[in-house]
Parts: C-alpha cells; structure tokens; sequence
C-alpha cells in the first residue's frame, strides 16, 4: 500500500470498539506478512499513545495490546505508572526525540528507545544505563530522506555511531525512520532494511498508520501505529 493508497482514518473510527480496531490493525499485519512470505508474529505492533489520555488507552489494554509507544519521556512519567499498575507485562517504547536531560528517566522507564541519533546521546545513555542497571533495548533513528527539519543520524555517519553504541555496550537492536512525507516511502523501507542488512541488525521500525502494510512486506520488526487505534487526531 502507498501513501497515495493509504487508509483515511476519519473521526467517526473513534466510536467503533476498540477491540475492533485493534483486530482490522492485526488482520491488516497479517495479510501484508503473508503477501511478504513471513510469519505475522515477527511484527511488533506498537499503539501511539502519545498526547491520550489513560481513559483512551485503557480499552486497547483491554482488548489485548500491551506494547505501547510514547513520545515524551515526561508524558510517559504521568500516565505509565497507574496503567502497568493496572495491567503488568505491558511494554513502553521511547519513539519520540529524547533530549539529553532526560536520559536517565528514560532508561528507568522504558523498555526500548526508537530514537538513538547522535554520539553525545549514545553516551548519555550509556552511562545511564550503567548507573541504573537498566538496559532498554535501542534503535538508532536514520535520517532515511537527508531532511534538515528531521531528527536523525545522516546515513553516511550510520556505521560509525553503530559501531561507537556497540563498543560502550548499548543494546542496539535495530534501526528506526520516518520517511519524507508525501513521497512514496517503499523506497525509503527498503533502504532502512538493506542498512540494518550491511550493519548486521534484525529490527526495524519503519511504518506507521497510513504506510505500515508497505513497511511490513519490505521488513518490518515494529510498527508504529496511532490513528488506525485511537482515531484521527485533532
């Protein structure tokens, strides 16, 4: 599915049942592995949840889905708490842009972090995570379409900031992006994948809400998906 394609995901989807949603999104995986000639469970579905409220969020744990994603660490600090009191084994993931003064809450919060993009945070986190024994699995962010307004590690510099996040003991699990808007972004997937390819990395992250059927056809290990589950935002 294309850009051009996507789904239009309109605001009378938010009164639908959110088990419903969360099934059409899995159904959606499911037929795009397939088509790709790979097993559906290798897609981890991650629910945006950034700017819900916890009245939002809660039916989709309900219903099932226990990996969430989350844009800022102090946002997470507010709502995550109460809700893994309520449902434990769910997962939180760092998707969103993590400014170095709030590394160490992140690392002590979150289970993976999507936006690794720059030497002086490989550092940060290091040591964070070697001062609170937490080890969030890591994803370095590529700036796949060479976009100055982006966050990012330029491609060129991708090999070098991988090799520095090994050799202070990072846990880097795959690579991450956020391809150009209103461009096809099937090239841009299968760029990310042959970069994790030549770096040795298995995960990739790579689609979202009106692409992530694209995305996991080309590979994709974790998709990012807001409006399909939460309906359009305002």
């Amino acid at each position: 599915m294309t850009r051009a394609h996507a789904r239009g995901y309109s605001t009378p989807m938010i009164d639908r049942d959110p088990a419903e949603r969360l099934a059409d999104v899995h159904a959606a995986i499911a037929a795009a592995a397939t088509l790709a000639g790979r097993p559906a469970v290798d897609v981890t579905l991650i629910a945006v949840s950034k700017t819900q409220p916890v009245a939002a969020i809660r039916p989709l744990i309900q219903a099932g889905q226990m990996v969430f994603g989350e844009n800022r660490v102090q946002e997470a600090e507010q709502k995550w708490p109460a809700l893994r009191d309520e449902a434990s084994g769910v997962a939180l993931h760092l998707i969103g842009q993590l400014q170095s003064n709030k590394v160490e809450a992140a690392v002590a919060l979150f289970d993976a972090i999507h936006s690794v993009d720059r030497p002086s945070l490989v550092d940060a986190l290091a040591r964070a995570m070697d001062k609170i024994g937490r080890r969030p699995a890591c994803f370095v962010q590529v700036n796949i379409g060479d976009e100055a307004q982006k966050g990012g590690v330029p491609t060129a510099e991708l090999a070098q900031l991988i090799t520095d996040a090994r050799r202070l003991g990072l846990p880097i699990a795959g690579l991450m992006c956020l391809p150009p808007a209103k461009r096809e972004p099937a090239p841009y997937f299968a760029l990310l994948a042959k970069l994790a390819r030549d770096n040795g990395l298995a995960g990739l992250s790579m689609g979202m809400s009106g692409d992530y059927e694209t995305a996991v056809t080309l590979g994709a290990t974790h998709v990012r998906i807001g409006s399909a589950l939460f309906g359009a935002r305002t």
